[in-house]
């Protein structure tokens, strides 16, 4: 029999007893119950049902929506923008913040100046954002407008009416908002890389460039992969940036619907949509994200071993 904790044993004896820990956990327990495990599994449920938007009676459909998911054009075009999205702003986003890091590490005069600039597009909202750059891609904005004067082009680039187009600005919308933010990540990375290697590769005559490729990147790879993974569900996820270049339509007949984009379209209309095929295109949403994840977890400890 376990002795419970006397008058003198002091404040610790209270750890002793096996529920105090559950205890401290049971609120957010029960927050990540409501508000994640619950709406997953409810989710994996009416991807079976052919069930409304906005509620009523439905049924049970088995399989019909995943077999017409597997059938739909417009899914599998969905799905091409997102993993598109996601081949281009991955690579792009692992390394620019680098670069971004390594040049604002530095303690020069003015450089907190530089590194809160670059910070500043996180702080602002992603509407925001997206309006700012309607504002510089529009066929009057401030890009044609400069480049038209500048005698470079003689047409306005349809920045927002072409599907290519909106896609690809809003990939550059997507790095230029989370520059800043993968930023900071580095430079706390970059404090862990020993000085001393660079002092020794400099005076063995290796120039920045070799210095940055063998030891900064080496010394930083665990944030690269963090980043990685972190940017690929992000991008498998977007949806303001489409919504705000490409309109409401997510582009010229919807050519640039990324997988949450057509989930809105074809679950949560409140008339024509069927919450039902919407939450199957959610679990295959669910099932790429976590298709990436292990393939980064893979590679980490790939690189670890």
């Amino acid at each position: 029999m376990v002795p419970g904790p006397t008058a003198d044993a002091g404040g610790a004896a209270l750890y002793r007893r096996w529920w105090l820990p559950w205890l401290w956990m049971t609120p957010a327990i029960i927050g990540a119950t409501v508000f994640g495990v619950f709406p997953f599994l409810n989710t994996i449920l009416v991807s079976f049902t052919d069930a409304k938007p906005l509620g009523g009676v439905y049924k049970l459909v088995g399989l019909d929506n995943y077999t017409r998911m597997l059938g739909d054009s417009d899914f599998w075009l969905a799905t091409r923008n997102s993993v598109l999205y996601a081949l281009i702003v991955v690579p792009l986003m692992v390394l620019l913040p680098l670069l971004l890091a390594v040049l604002v590490e530095k303690n020069l005069p003015g450089i907190g100046f530089f590194r809160s600039a670059f910070y500043t597009p996180v702080l602002a909202s992603s509407v925001v954002v997206g309006l700012s750059w309607q504002w510089l891609l529009s066929d009057q904005g401030l890009v044609n407008t400069w480049l038209q004067k500048a005698h470079i082009i003689r047409e306005a680039i349809p920045f927002l009416s072409d599907s290519w187009l909106i896609l690809l600005s809003a990939m550059g919308l997507t790095i230029w908002k989370g520059l800043g933010w993968y930023m900071i990540f580095y430079l706390a990375a970059l404090g862990n890389v020993p000085k001393e290697l660079h002092e020794a590769a400099a005076v063995d005559g290796a120039g920045p460039a070799r210095r940055f490729w063998h030891i900064t990147v080496p010394g930083v790879r665990q944030s690269m992969m963090l980043v990685g993974t972190l940017t690929g569900i992000g991008s498998l996820r977007v949806f303001t940036e489409i919504y705000m270049l490409g309109g409401s339509t997510g582009g010229p007949g919807g050519a640039d619907r990324t997988l949450p984009f057509y989930i809105r379209d074809v679950g949560l209309d409140p008339l024509t949509g069927n919450a039902g095929y919407g939450a199957a295109v959610s679990v295959a949403l669910f099932a790429l994200t976590l298709g990436l994840t292990l393939l980064a977890q893979r590679l980490t400890k790939e690189d670890e071993g």
